[in-house]
C-alpha cells in the first residue's frame, strides 16, 4: 500500500471502552455546542506489538468530494498480521491510534456536497489505495475494522446486485491486488504457461483469474488442504514447489506469497526471457540468483494494489459466478482473534468480517 498523506478528519477517540460485543454505532449525543456527536466502536491500532483494543471513536461525516459508507463486510489481510508484528510496516501508519482495514464494502449513508452522482443506498466496493491521500485502512483515513468509514471519488466502485458483500470486500484488496499482479502487471493471456507461488487467499484467486482467461497454470502450495483446491481453480497440476515445474517452460511466475524461498524458487524455475511479478510479502527481504537473472534475461516487476478500472473489471469477471474463492464468515467482536488465524497460517480463503444489519 502507498504511503497516503494526513488528513485530519478521521475519526476522533470520545472515550475507551472496551465491550465484548461488536462495533456498532451507538446512540446519538451532543456536544455542549450542540454540534451532533455519534459515538461507535472501532478496533484501534496503537502500534506494533500492541494488541487491537475495541474504542468509542466518533462516527465520521462526509465532507466536500465525500461519503461515508456503511460497512456491511471488510477483509481481513496479512498486511495487517504485518503491522501488527514487524515495525517495518509501521512507515504506512504515520498516525496513531487509527482503525485498520483496507478490504471492504457497504451501502452509502451519507453524501457530501460535489458528490451528486453518488446517492443514499448504493452498493459499493471500496478500494483502499487509489491514491496516495486516499487509502481507506491506512495513514489518515480509518478502515473498516469498524461500522462506517470515509471514501473519496477514486475509492469508490459500484458493487452489481449479483455479487454479495463479502465477496465484493473480498474483492476491494485480495481480488484486486490479485488481478492487477496477473493481468495488467503479468500480462496473463489464452495459452501462456504461468506459474504461481502460494494458493492463499491471493493465489487461489490470481490462479483461477488466470484460468478464466485461457492461460494453463501450474502452483505451488505447502498446506495439503489448499491443493486439494486444484480441479476447483482449474490448475493444470499443483505441488508443494514451483521447481517442480522447470520443465514446463514457464514464461511467468506470479509469487503471491512472498516467503523469499518462493522468489529464489521462482527464478530459478523460469524460462528465458521470463517474468516474475513479486506482489507477496511475507518477508521483507530475500537473495536471489544474480546469474540467473542475468543469464536467462529474466524481468522482475513489483505489483501494489490496482486501479478503480481493474477492480470494475474484477467485478464483471465475478459476475458469471465462476470466480467464488472460499470465505470463512466471522462477527466483527472476533477481528483480533481472525488475525491471529492468519498469523499462525493454514487460513483456506479469505476471512470476512460481517456486519449484521
Amino acid at each position: 500500500m502507498r504511503n497516503p498523506a494526513p488528513k485530519d478528519r478521521c475519526a476522533r477517540p470520545v472515550r475507551q471502552r472496551i465491550s465484548s460485543g461488536p462495533p456498532s454505532a451507538g446512540p446519538r449525543r451532543r456536544r455542549q455546542d450542540k454540534e451532533e456527536v455519534i459515538p461507535m466502536q472501532s478496533w484501534r491500532f496503537h502500534g506494533t506489538h500492541k494488541p487491537l483494543t475495541l474504542e468509542e471513536v466518533e462516527a465520521p461525516h462526509a465532507g466536500p468530494g465525500e461519503v461515508v459508507v456503511d460497512v456491511k463486510a471488510a477483509g481481513l489481510c496479512h498486511s495487517d498480521v504485518g503491522a501488527l508484528t514487524d515495525p517495518k510496516w509501521m512507515v504506512s501508519f504515520p498516525r496513531l491510534p487509527m482503525t485498520l482495514g483496507h478490504e471492504n464494502a457497504g451501502v452509502i449513508s451519507e453524501v457530501g456536497s460535489g458528490m451528486d452522482h453518488w446517492k443514499v443506498g448504493d452498493r459499493v466496493g471500496l478500494a483502499p489505495a487509489m491514491s496516495d491521500g486516499d487509502a481507506i485502512g491506512y495513514g489518515a483515513w480509518d478502515g473498516g475494522y469498524g461500522p462506517k468509514v470515509r471514501a473519496t471519488e477514486v475509492n469508490l466502485v459500484r458493487l452489481p446486485e449479483a455479487i454479495s458483500f463479502e465477496m465484493g470486500a473480498m474483492a476491494t484488496d485480495a481480488g484486486l491486488t490479485s488481478y492487477h499482479a496477473m493481468i495488467t502487471r503479468g500480462g496473463a493471456k489464452p495459452g501462456m504457461r504461468v506459474g504461481v507461488l502460494g494458493l492463499g487467499g491471493l493465489g487461489y484467486i490470481g490462479a483461477r483469474i488466470a484460468v478464466l482467461k485461457g492461460a494453463e497454470v501450474y502452483a505451488a502450495e505447502l498446506n495439503p488442504a489448499t491443493r486439494d483446491l486444484a480441479a476447483e481453480i482449474g490448475l493444470a497440476d499443483v505441488a508443494e514447489s514451483i521447481t517442480e515445474f522447470a520443465d514446463k517452460d514457464l514464461e511467468l511466475i506470479v509469487d503471491y506469497a512472498g516467503f523469499g524461498a518462493t522468489s529464489a524458487q521462482a527464478v530459478e524455475t523460469l524460462r528465458s526471457s521470463g517474468t516474475l511479478v513479486q506482489v507477496g510479502l511475507g518477508r521483507l527481504e530475500t537473495t536471489l540468483n544474480t546469474q540467473a537473472i542475468v543469464f536467462k534475461q529474466l524481468q522482475i516487476l513489483g505489483s501494489l494494489s490496482g486501479t478503480q478500472h481493474d477492480l470494475t473489471e474484477l467485478y464483471e469477471l465475478m459476475r458469471g459466478g465462476e470466480l467464488t474463492p472460499p470465505i470463512n464468515r466471522i462477527t466483527p467482536d472476533r477481528i483480533p482473534e481472525g488475525l491471529e488465524r492468519l498469523r499462525k497460517g493454514g487460513v483456506v480463503g479469505r476471512i470476512i468480517a460481517v456486519y449484521e444489519d
